[in-house]
């Protein structure tokens, strides 16, 4: 390339000095195929000079990081296996890093003499040592003890290293970019960053890769991580106005139906229950289509307030679409819409794969003449067959399960259809309004006043015996038990076989005396229908089975969920399975085998035995599984630098929001912002798909 041609952000990154044809095939391969991908390649971590101890100032059982120069490493033998031991050694002292596992991996990532960052919990044995830490190799100005500077540290791959690139090149070639390109127009108004106290999008860049200081480098990040949720929240606000600008038909009137069924309900609603259905009813008696999402724990009570819209719409002569994930937990809804639809005379029908094709044939006819007032199914009614005399509802269940498409084709079965959305499965609010920011929000989060609070226990294998026992005691008085084991994706085979073995051991053994049931995904759907018809029979007292029971199943008589390896479970998943139980009015447990002891598996299943509330649990399990968990704190001498943390972004994202519905709600087409339009067209078109921008 000519020296005299400039560099710019779409500059293709082969021509950038430094990188040519074979480091820009490798570059391109992991995503960066210009200079502007390549300042978008941002720090993993850094080490900060303020935050760095000398040998002579660390003490046992601290984590510190440390500077210092290899002085010698190798492979040690011992009586039985080997370890890999490195020394490093500063002005103050020497310390030893030991590794013990993965040997071959890191036998030839040293040189004598290399300047080396080291973090991790310092032991004393034989002098201090740290036990697998991690560390970076530095360059030969890049000690911060001497420059005085807050040092980036950058990811590489394997592919990289082929081509003799490791953190130091890669910063190598960013500073080359800076230095090309000294200004990069801002897609935001000078006057727009000042009243919001935002860096320049070119200042941002270069404090993220030259920190001048801590203050500078969190400031950078802000505006960086401000623009991402800011792009966001401006599709989400442009789809919110363009939905509330649809005129529609308005459902003032409860009518007899919703009235009927509320008097036959046989119990009260909850304060939190009435207030969602005063939202929604507000939501209903305006031209505009409703757009809400209810977010509610397990056994919250969500599915009466779906039958009681549900109610308001058929009295209002419009028709209902309720769409579940799966086929069990169509039927589960199916039995519920139909209990009080059979009392009301509301005509409810059920439509799934597994129905034969004159009854589908029958469904579709009365359907789309209107004698079905509401259709409860799976992603069948999405099918181009399934035809409407006036879609005017559409209630979808466990909707984070659906793709936008799956769910904009049904409600494009109607016109201007209102969306009832629900899910048992807790969002942190932050996060919720983070992906759902073009839908009203509504929360249950109190639970039924009859609800008896579950007791968690984490148990070890030697207190197994004292669980089955209590089974016993439990099935003896007529209650139902589940035995619940892991599917791994990459071993469903595997799994099935171990589970179905336990299935044959309690049968023949622990539980022989009692009536069981084996349920599991591979089951074909008649064998499935058959065992579930048998739990609501009181046929079966036990159910062993994989995962599928993780949602759809509703016994009241169920008091104890038994999860085997409950630490191969993630926190929801374990918070969803506990949910099968504790909805009728008797005490019911929760036991949490747990077979495999590590710290963050420990962590998780603490988590579940401490709490019951489902919004708790998912705030902490965003917490546990977010960015900067390890070598993510000031304190350790290093910054987390993953750009976006939802688990602690909620000023930037509330703050993000804010303005990006204030600029839609001014200018819903972008007429007087193009630079904003612009840059929606050229890097967030995939989110656009649905939405006229004009």
């Amino acid at each position: 390339m000519n020296n005299k041609t400039k560099i710019h952000l779409g500059t293709d990154i082969q021509y950038l000095k430094g990188v040519g044809p074979k480091r820009g095939t490798f570059l391109n391969s992991i995503g960066i195929k210009n200079v502007h991908d390549l300042l978008r390649t941002f720090p993993r971590k850094y080490l900060d000079r303020t935050n760095i101890k000398t040998i002579d100032q660390i003490k046992v059982n601290e984590k510190v990081v440390v500077i210092g120069t290899i002085e010698s490493f190798g492979v040690q033998r011992l009586k039985k296996g080997k370890y890999f031991k490195l020394t490093v050694v500063d002005q103050t002292g020497f310390i030893n890093c030991i590794w013990f596992h993965g040997i071959s991996w890191i036998v030839d990532k040293f040189q004598v003499g290399d300047s080396i960052a080291i973090y991790g919990k310092i032991e004393f044995y034989r002098g201090y040592r740290i036990i697998h830490p991690e560390f970076d190799i530095l360059g030969g100005n890049d000690n911060p003890l001497n420059t005085g500077t807050i040092i980036p540290i950058y990811s590489t791959s394997s592919l990289l290293k082929k081509v003799s690139l490791d953190s130091r090149g890669i910063r190598r070639l960013i500073d080359k970019a800076l230095l090309h390109i000294t200004s990069i127009e801002d897609h935001f108004s000078f006057t727009f960053l000042k009243n919001e106290g935002l860096y320049d999008y070119y200042k941002s860049l270069h404090e993220v890769h030259n920190p001048s200081s801590n203050d500078a480098l969190k400031s950078a990040y802000y505006r960086l991580k401000f623009d991402e949720y800011f792009f966001l929240q401006l599709v989400l606000a442009m789809n919110k106005h363009q939905i509330k600008n649809y005129k529609g038909k308005k459902f003032v009137e409860l009518g007899e139906y919703a009235v009927k069924m509320y008097k036959n309900l046989g119990f009260t609603l909850t304060n939190s229950q009435i207030k969602v259905m005063r939202e929604i009813r507000s939501d209903l008696s305006s031209n505009k289509p409703m757009n809400r999402l209810v977010q509610g724990d397990v056994g919250c009570g969500k599915t009466v307030i779906a039958m009681l819209t549900a109610a308001i719409i058929v009295g209002n002569s419009s028709q209902v679409a309720v769409m579940a994930p799966t086929e069990i937990l169509a039927e589960q809804h199916y039995g519920s819409f139909k209990e009080y639809c059979d009392i009301l005379g509301i005509q409810c029908k059920l439509l799934i794969s597994n129905i034969n094709d004159a009854d589908k044939k029958k469904i579709y006819k009365d359907l789309k003449e209107g004698a079905i007032q509401i259709i409860v199914g799976t992603h069948a009614l999405i099918q181009d067959k399934v035809e409407f005399s006036d879609l005017a509802l559409v209630v979808i269940d466990e909707q984070h399960r659906f793709g936008v498409e799956q769910r904009k084709n049904l409600i494009n079965k109607g016109r201007h259809v209102n969306m009832l959305s629900m899910t048992a499965t807790p969002i942190p609010r932050t996060l919720t309004f983070a992906i759902h920011g073009d839908m009203d929000l509504s929360w249950i989060d109190e639970m039924p006043k009859n609800r008896i609070p579950i007791k968690t226990s984490i148990v070890q294998r030697n207190q197994i015996d004292s669980v089955y026992q209590t089974m016993k005691k439990e099935m003896d008085k007529g209650r139902f038990c589940f035995i619940v084991f892991p599917i791994i994706q990459e071993s469903d085979k595997i799994d099935a076989e171990a589970a179905e073995s336990a299935y044959q051991k309690f049968s023949n053994d622990v539980f022989k005396d009692y009536t069981l049931g084996f349920l599991h995904g591979k089951l074909n759907k008649d064998d499935k229908k058959n065992i579930m018809d048998q739990v609501n029979n009181g046929d079966i007292q036990c159910l062993v089975s994989t995962t599928v029971v993780e949602v759809g199943i509703n016994n009241p008589n169920a008091t104890i969920m038994v999860i085997e390896n409950a630490e191969r479970f993630g926190l929801t998943q374990l918070h969803q399975l506990r949910g099968r139980v504790g909805r009728g009015k008797y005490q019911s447990y929760c036991y949490m085998i747990q077979r495999k002891i590590t710290e963050n598996s420990s962590k998780r299943l603490d988590i579940l035995e401490k709490y019951l509330d489902g919004f708790k649990i998912s705030d902490e399990d965003l917490k546990l599984r977010g960015p900067g968990e390890f070598l993510g704190t000031k304190q350790h001498g290093y910054v987390s630098s993953k750009l976006l943390d939802i688990a602690n972004d909620g000023e930037i994202i509330r703050h993000a929001r804010t303005r990006a519905f204030e600029i839609i709600e001014n200018d819903p087409k972008l007429i007087s912002n193009q630079n904003l339009k612009l840059k929606l067209l050229r890097d967030y078109k995939h989110m656009l798909e649905f939405i006229n921008i004009g």
